[in-house]
């Protein structure tokens, strides 16, 4: 197993910000503003040839009765029981707080190995930042600075000084499992199934818009099969994004969007399928992603209202008819099952392989059905087809006149090599290359003198043989 660095402190202590650096990546998201990392999140570092897993977490307010800040920190807790060592970051600027004094309290009683970092310690004498700290309780204070990389990577490798060396027996290539990206609007559930799916209160489910901020990455298995769930933010009407926070959430959803491999996208059964839910499915769709459609809070409508949705459904996603849908109820957990009975039927259409001489006679077949309209003088011949790539299927069909081939033709066969492959919750794209003529636009060679006399006594000869006739 790798070893487990937990960070933890008050909100706004830079947590996000050593995670980044940690993780040599911006996947959490970073800004002068406490309390917006909530959920936990989840990174790999690494120090030479020494890998390791990091979290994120939430600010541990300790003073937290109920409500945003009660749950951050009990997601914050729950980290800390996962750590093989905790990393508790306090501010060297701010100095010691009454609630770092509490959090050290808890901390010591979980017996977790800690290491103290006093961050935000750039240009700072090392014994003047870190004196008022040891009454903290945990030994020698580290000072770091997680926005310059001051002493980062020490305190790093005396966090895995107690680990053996045998860690890096972890990384052995295998194949990635799928991604899943949980994607809608604010408040439609998205959260609550992605803890129906893991079977835990993993992540902050609470009756409040906008309580996912971040892209949440959570690896997990079912069933023997290995995947990658991420929470996402719910995407707002542009008009309605109002603070600077809610703008970066929206990117990473975007962002999530790109690195999955299968979109499950929830509209609530109780509201009308709006604008919006067509805006990101559009947005899925443009992506190549494959696609679930799950429609949440089934439970609580009579079948008359059923029925309506239904409707609303075909009516403003009918361009999602190559996506399963399924009714369900996150909170109930119904239909979770069938949900991720999909996703794989999904990802394997995604990610599957066609050989070209299927791909052919699928091509002849649908050809004979029905043949392209002709374009302009001539009429596009389609000779044979192969795959250009995956995730989403790519089919690159060759002949000549194919330049302005209808879009409705090209949505005629996008429908038959699905049906032949069975490739159910894809989106596929289809390329057209024309063959051209290889004199076209070439100006004609000049005639050397000997080929013109040539040229020359062959009109003459022609001219006589004419006059004979």
């Amino acid at each position: 197993m790798l070893p487990t660095l937990v960070l933890v402190g008050r909100p706004n202590v830079g947590k996000s910000t050593l995670f980044n650096r940690l993780t040599r990546s911006r996947d959490a998201l970073v800004a002068d503003q406490p309390g917006l990392t909530r959920d936990r999140h989840y990174g790999r570092g690494r120090v030479g040839e020494r890998p390791y897993l990091v979290v994120d977490t939430g600010g541990l307010e300790p003073v937290a009765k109920d409500g945003i800040m009660y749950e951050m920190a009990r997601q914050s807790r729950q980290a800390v029981d996962e750590a093989d060592i905790v990393l508790f970051l306090v501010d060297g600027r701010a100095g010691c707080t009454p609630q770092d004094l509490i959090i050290a309290t808890q901390l010591r009683k979980t017996g977790k190995p800690i290491l103290l970092l006093v961050n935000k310690a750039e240009g700072m004498a090392r014994a003047r930042v870190t004196a008022e700290f040891f009454e903290l309780g945990l030994g020698e204070p580290y000072p770091i600075s997680s926005a310059h990389g001051d002493n980062v990577v020490e305190v790093v490798e005396i966090a895995l000084d107690n680990f053996p060396e045998e860690v890096e027996a972890e990384e052995v290539q295998h194949d990635k499992p799928p991604k899943l990206a949980i994607v809608g609007r604010p408040n439609v559930g998205k959260s609550t199934l992605v803890n129906a799916i893991l079977g835990e209160q993993r992540v902050i489910a609470f009756d409040q818009p906008g309580t996912t901020r971040d892209s949440i990455y959570i690896d997990f298995e079912r069933d023997g099969k290995q995947y990658t769930i991420i929470d996402t933010a719910g995407v707002r009407r542009r008009g309605k994004v109002e603070e600077a926070i809610e703008k970066f959430s929206v990117i990473k959803t975007m962002q999530a969007i790109e690195d999955a491999n299968v979109v499950v996208l929830v509209v609530d059964a109780k509201d009308q399928i709006t604008e919006q839910d067509a805006h990101v499915a559009d947005f899925v769709l443009q992506a190549g992603r494959a696609l679930v459609l799950a429609v949440n809070k089934w439970d609580g409508l009579d079948a008359h209202q059923r029925e309506m949705v239904k409707s609303d459904i075909e009516r403003k996603l009918h361009f999602l008819g190559f996506a399963k849908r399924h009714y369900i109820s996150a909170l109930n957990g119904s239909g979770i099952i069938d949900v991720l009975k999909s996703v794989d039927a999904a990802y394997d259409a995604a990610m599957a392989k066609l050989s070209t001489p299927k791909l052919t006679r699928a091509l002849i077949g649908a050809i004979e059905k029905q043949a392209p309209p002709k374009v302009g003088r001539f009429l596009p011949k389609m000779r044979y087809a192969h795959q250009g790539g995956s995730n989403p299927p790519l089919i690159v069909i060759h002949g000549s006149g194919l330049d302005n081939i209808p879009a409705s033709y090209t949505r005629y066969l996008e429908r038959a090599f699905a049906e032949i492959f069975k490739l159910q919750g894809t989106p596929m794209k289809i390329q057209f290359n024309s063959s051209k003529n290889p004199f076209e636009g070439k100006k004609p060679r000049a005639l050397t003198e000997a080929e013109q006399r040539a040229a020359h006594r062959a009109r003459i000869r022609g001219r006589k043989l004419y006059g004979k006739q």
